[in-house]
């Protein structure tokens, strides 16, 4: 098909339709070449629902994983999966400018549109100025995580092999992507270990915060070092999105650390035998993990039973937006929050650092958390349908997957042939987005059906 062809053809298409079939589409090439024989390891056979799982999880970020990725894939294997993670974290509208950019090709007005409304941004101005950033930003991260993991991999495993683990690990952390190739126990051998520790929350902070809020801090802190401003003029100066995802990725990371650690202090099997230092870095990796990393360096299952519905709350609400982290976004919670208090205080808007939330925004944050919860309901009842398993473990498997976590109770290497198509499906979901996939597969309404207003009638809520 010639250039003019498929313009023609990706013309009949919304862009949530072209998002959700090019993550389907990156999907099914790296289901294919994870069939290959030279995919898998010596001695290892794979089933292909075992590699469609695997490339499924890869693009969307998630971590989950049937078959132990460092011992069942090839070096091209782990190459294969290691390219899926970068694609699927840096989002494929990026991954596909940046390619057109690398081969100097200009970028039509139509696919400049796709950018914008992909990233949700409101002009179209200075769209290749943003993705090379994106992209440039994300390997320099990603190079620097490189460096503190091969201090720890190179003596232990030897030059090219502790290299390569370092920087598998870097993009993985950084994209929340969750998947190692250390091992059946992951990072459990380093729960004591602070530069594996530090390094992981790094990145996996900085990566979930969105690329979004690194430019607008990037962009106060020369303004505010020109001016010479205090602290207070910075954050003043941030944008409203900015400040609500620092603040709320700050009070989730503090709040799930000391519940973690207040309720598995003196447990055996995770905080009990470390020392206080220790407990404490063990338990704000828990409560950093789990907002969609999927790295653990304690088994989850070892957790009590309120550490484990605090993490299931963390995973449901994950990073925020417009970064490599999945789950309904902390903005999205924070503006649910912020309404109900608006609502409970009598107030007809909802108010927040002297500025106004669009109604639009709080419908939108709605409609996320209702399709999300929906989700993830009825992966849970199909789950508990084909699976012998416990609630909690069920419930900790199916939110994982929606929030493109990627931490299980060791319920994933046990799953059936329908248990892991349901678990890929809602991994599908929750990478693109439950709103996203639902715009994409709906009807939309013309500007005649839009004009249409209807007269008010009003029902008794509560």
């Amino acid at each position: 098909m010639t250039e003019n062809g498929i313009k023609k053809v990706l013309q009949r298409f919304r862009v949530e339709q072209i998002v959700a079939g090019s993550f389907g589409l990156i999907i099914l090439i790296g289901f294919l070449l994870l069939l290959l024989p030279a995919a898998h390891a010596p001695g290892q056979t794979t089933h292909w629902t075992d590699a469609l799982f695997t490339a499924v999880s890869a693009v969307c970020v998630t971590g989950l994983v049937t078959v132990p990725t460092a011992l069942h894939w090839s070096v091209f294997g782990k190459c294969v999966i290691l390219l899926l993670i970068q694609l699927g974290g840096l989002g494929i509208m990026a991954c596909a400018t940046a390619a057109l950019l690398l081969l100097r090709r200009r970028l039509s007005m139509r696919t400049r549109r796709l950018i914008a409304e992909n990233y949700n941004l409101d002009t179209m101005n200075g769209l290749i100025g943003v993705i090379r950033k994106i992209v440039g930003g994300t390997l320099l991260v990603e190079a620097l995580g490189t460096i503190p993991y091969a201090v720890v991999f190179i003596p232990e495993y030897g030059f090219p092999s502790g290299l390569f683990r370092a920087v598998f690990n870097s993009v993985s952390c950084f994209c929340n992507a969750g998947m190692d190739i250390l091992g059946e126990d992951s990072l459990v051998p380093y729960v004591t270990n602070p530069i594996i520790n530090i390094n992981t929350i790094l990145l996996i902070v900085v990566g979930g915060i969105g690329f979004f809020v690194w430019f607008d801090l990037i962009s106060t802190v020369k303004s505010t070092w020109e001016k010479k401003k205090g602290a207070r003029s910075f954050f003043q100066k941030l944008t409203l999105h900015t400040r609500i995802a620092l603040v709320a990725t700050l009070i989730l990371i503090v709040a799930g650390t000391v519940l973690i650690a207040c309720f598995d202090w003196n447990n055996p099997d995770t905080l009990g035998e470390l020392s206080i230092p220790e407990k404490i870095m063990a338990a704000l990796f828990q409560s950093v993990t789990t907002r969609t990393a999927g790295f653990q360096t304690i088994p989850q299952e070892n957790f009590t039973n309120a550490s484990a519905f605090i993490s299931l709350l963390l995973m449901f609400i994950g990073g925020s937006p417009m970064g490599t982290a999945g789950g309904m976004k902390t903005t999205t919670i924070a503006v649910i929050f912020l309404t109900i208090i608006a609502y409970l205080r009598g107030r007809d808007a909802t108010e927040l650092y002297n500025r106004r939330l669009r109604a639009s925004d709080i419908r939108s944050a709605l409609v996320v958390l209702g399709l999300g919860f929906s989700v993830a309901f009825a992966g849970t009842v199909l789950l508990s349908a084909v699976v012998a398993a416990s609630p909690m473990d069920i419930l900790y498997e199916v939110i994982s997957a929606v929030g493109t976590v990627g931490l299980t109770r060791g319920l994933t290497p046990l799953l059936n042939t329908a248990g892991k198509l349901i678990i890929m499906a809602v991994m599908y979901c929750g990478r693109i987005g439950p709103v996203t996939l639902a715009m994409a597969i709906t009807v939309r309404m013309n500007a005649a059906q839009k004009q249409i207003r209807f007269p008010e009638e009003k029902i008794m809520i509560g």
